[in-house]
């Protein structure tokens, strides 16, 4: 098991109403047309990431797990990983329910999309003062795949 932990922010675009994808991004601006982003502003990008974290990540097995707190809400997305992923882009982490890679992709197989997190935490996210904070978690062959049973969720946030 590998974690990495970062913060982000909402933005007053934020929509989430992609079906099959859920991104954050470095980037701090945001049109409507950005659907599937839930956080701008993220303090890391795909790239980096722990060399760790990576490797671990790119195995066909590995599970993946993507906590999205804000607003003390607490949103769980969960999927896998691939030994496609090349884990390199500098802005942006997507997590999707298909199973097609890109250098921004994180998470395939992923059990929610934009659309599918809840409201009251998209319209929290809308907020430029909300503070996301997030947690990514990796099992896989090497590590083991256990996962714990139930996720508690972060302690008080620090702003972003």
């Amino acid at each position: 098991m590998a974690v990495e932990e970062f913060f982000a922010r909402g933005h007053v675009n934020i929509t989430a109403k992609h079906a099959t994808t859920l991104e954050i991004t470095k980037e701090v601006d945001l049109t409507k047309n950005g659907d599937c982003i839930i956080a701008v502003g993220a303090t890391k990008g795909l790239a980096e990431l722990s060399e760790t974290f990576k490797i671990l990540c790119a195995d066909d097995n590995a599970k993946i797990i993507l906590e999205i707190n804000a607003a003390e809400i607490v949103e769980i997305v969960q999927g896998r990983g691939s030994s496609s992923l090349t884990l390199s882009h500098y802005e942006d982490i997507v997590a999707r329910k298909s199973s097609h890679v890109t250098d921004r992709t994180l998470i395939i197989a992923a059990d929610k999309a934009a659309r599918d997190i809840n409201r009251k935490l998209v319209r929290a996210l809308r907020s430029p003062n909300t503070s996301v904070r997030i947690r990514l978690t990796v099992y896989n062959s090497i590590t083991g795949l256990e996962r714990p049973s139930q996720f508690v969720p972060f302690p008080e946030q620090s702003p972003v």
